[in-house]
C-alpha cells in the first residue's frame, strides 16, 4: 500500500505543479509571441493553429525537477546514480529542443537548427549517457527474457544505446503533430515503465526512478489539460526530445530496452511510416500513405483530430498493459 500512496502522491504532485507552471507560463508566451509557425505542406485546418504558444514542454520540465528536488530535501527520496543519468538525459534533450525551438521563433520558420547539427547533439549526449551508463555499473548484455536469451554485445551495446536514445527522441518528435497525441502517448508510456521499475528490485535508486516516472505522468496530465484540441500551447522540440530521451534511458537502466518497442508501439508506428513514405517516394516515385507521419494520413482520409487521438491513445494503452503483464506480472 505504501508503494500505492507514493505513486499517488507523486502523481497529484506533479499535476498540481504542471497547473500552476502552465497558468503562470502560457500568458508570459503570449505576451512574449512565442507562436508556432505552421508549415503549409501539412493539412489545411492545422494553418488556424498558427502562432500558438510553442516550447510548453516546460510545463511538465519544470514541475518534475522541482519536485524531486523538493521530494530530496523533505528527505523523501533518495538521489541516486541511476536517477541523476535519467534526469541529465531529460534536461540535456530539453535544452536541445529548447535551441531548437527558440531559433524557429526568433526567424518565424520550421528551420531551427539544422538537421546535422541537431543529430550530433543527441549522439553527444547519448555517449555521454553510455558512459555515464557503463561507469555506474552498466552490463553490456541484452536480454531477451521471453526466449530466455542472453547476448554479449560488447562495444556494440553502445551502438545500440545510441540507436535507443536518437531514435526515440525522433519518434516522440514526429508523433507530436496533433493536439495531445504525443503528451497522451508519453503518460501512458511512463506509467507503464513506473510500473515497471518498482518491480526491478534489484536496480539501485529503482523506487527513484518509479517516483519520476509517476511525477511526468501527474504532469504531463496537468499539461494535457492546455494541450489537448483546441491546443493553447504546444510541447514543442524542447518536451518531446524530452520525454523521448527520458524514456529510452529509463528502458534501458531498467533493461527493459526490447519493451520500449511495445510501450512505445504507437511512436515506432508513427517513425516507420514516415521512413517508409520517404523510401516509396525516393526510390520509387510513389507514395503509400496519403501523407505521413500516419496520424496525417488519416487527417486526409477525413478523420477529425479527436477521432484520430482517441485511436492512438486506445492503441498505446493496450500495448502499454499488455508490456506490463508481461514485464512484471509472467
Amino acid at each position: 500500500m505504501l508503494i500505492l500512496a507514493k505513486a499517488a502522491m507523486a502523481i497529484l504532485l506533479g499535476f498540481v505543479l504542471s497547473l500552476i507552471t502552465a497558468l503562470i507560463v502560457i500568458p508570459l508566451f503570449q505576451k512574449l509571441h512565442l507562436g508556432q509557425s505552421v508549415s503549409k505542406l501539412i493539412s489545411k485546418r492545422h494553418l488556424k493553429k498558427e502562432g500558438t504558444p510553442t516550447m510548453g514542454g516546460v510545463i511538465f520540465i519544470i514541475p518534475v525537477v522541482l519536485s524531486l528536488i523538493f521530494l530530496y530535501l523533505n528527505k523523501s527520496i533518495d538521489i541516486s546514480y541511476n536517477l541523476i543519468i535519467v534526469v541529465f538525459v531529460f534536461c540535456a534533450y530539453g535544452l536541445l529542443g529548447f535551441i531548437d525551438d527558440f531559433l524557429k521563433v526568433k526567424y518565424k520558420n520550421n528551420n531551427g537548427l539544422s538537421l546535422i547539427t541537431k543529430f550530433l547533439i543527441q549522439m553527444v549526449i547519448a555517449l555521454i549517457f553510455f558512459y555515464l551508463f557503463m561507469k555506474g555499473g552498466g552490463d553490456s548484455t541484452l536480454r531477451v527474457t521471453f526466449l530466455n536469451l542472453s547476448i554479449p554485445l560488447g562495444w556494440t551495446f553502445g551502438l545500440f544505446i545510441l540507436f535507443l536514445l536518437v531514435g526515440t527522441t525522433n519518434a516522440v518528435n514526429i508523433t507530436d503533430g496533433l493536439d495531445g497525441l504525443a503528451a497522451g502517448l508519453s503518460a501512458i508510456a511512463f506509467f507503464a515503465f513506473g510500473i515497471i521499475s518498482w518491480n526491478t528490485g534489484w536496480l539501485e535508486g529503482y523506487q527513484e526512478i518509479a517516483i519520476f516516472c509517476f511525477l511526468l505522468v501527474g504532469a504531463l496530465g496537468g499539461f494535457l489539460m492546455f494541450n489537448t484540441h483546441p491546443a493553447k500551447i504546444f510541447m514543442g522540440d524542447l518536451g518531446s526530445l524530452a520525454l523521448g530521451g527520458a524514456l529510452a534511458s529509463i528502458a534501458i537502466i531498467t533493461r527493459h530496452e526490447l519493451s520500449l518497442a511495445i510501450i512505445g508501439g504507437v511512436f515506432v508506428i508513427e517513425t516507420l511510416s514516415s521512413l517508409i513514405q520517404i523510401i516509396a517516394i525516393r526510390q520509387f516515385g510513389k507514395k503509400i500513405f496519403l501523407k505521413a507521419p500516419l496520424h496525417h494520413h488519416f487527417e486526409e482520409l477525413g478523420w477529425i483530430e479527436q477521432d484520430i487521438i482517441k485511436l492512438f491513445w486506445i492503441l498505446g494503452l493496450i500495448l502499454a498493459m499488455a508490456a506490463i503483464t508481461y514485464g512484471v506480472w509472467l
